[in-house]
């Protein structure tokens, strides 16, 4: 697997854990009823913490198509600083209050998985690419000058 897929799957996977610990915490007794007032073990959800909580959803979720499509030194060096970000947040979380077993759990995962993106991204060099992702493709030569272009029955008369 190239490194741009095996980062983007990472990712994915990290998306993944992310949003059913988020799911998982909807349905927790304890949780749910803060959730509703709004605050969350003294977490109070403003318009600007939901702002902040909705960048960083974006940072995982751009992750997956950023390291597919990023050329390779942006691609390496985003993926080391989201990754480096998405870790620190969700370390910081499981400092912040005594984590449920299942968050974690599931953050267990998430670090895990994030310290791997950064480990990746850190040790991916450029030799490592694949010609066809760092040149550009020769064009045919058909496409440059036509008289070059194969027989067809059209071109010949017939």
């Amino acid at each position: 697997m190239d490194m741009k897929s095996r980062l983007s799957t990472l990712w994915i996977f990290a998306s993944l854990n992310y949003l059913y610990c988020d799911v998982a915490s909807l349905m927790d007794p304890q949780l749910l009823p803060q959730y509703l007032r709004g605050n969350v073990n003294g977490l109070e959800f403003t318009p600007g913490f939901l702002l902040g909580a909705g960048v960083l959803v974006e940072i995982f979720i751009a992750m997956v198509l950023l390291s597919r499509v990023l050329p390779y030194r942006a691609n390496r060096w985003t993926n080391i600083a989201a990754g480096t970000v998405m870790t620190a947040v969700q370390v910081a979380t499981v400092l912040f209050a005594r984590p449920a077993p299942y968050y974690a759990f599931f953050s267990a995962i998430e670090i895990s998985t994030t310290v791997a993106i950064v480990w990746y991204a850190w040790k991916w060099t450029e030799s490592a690419v694949p010609a066809a992702m760092t040149s550009p493709s020769p064009t045919p030569t058909a496409a440059v000058d036509p008289s070059r272009a194969p027989a067809t029955p059209e071109r010949d008369g017939a």
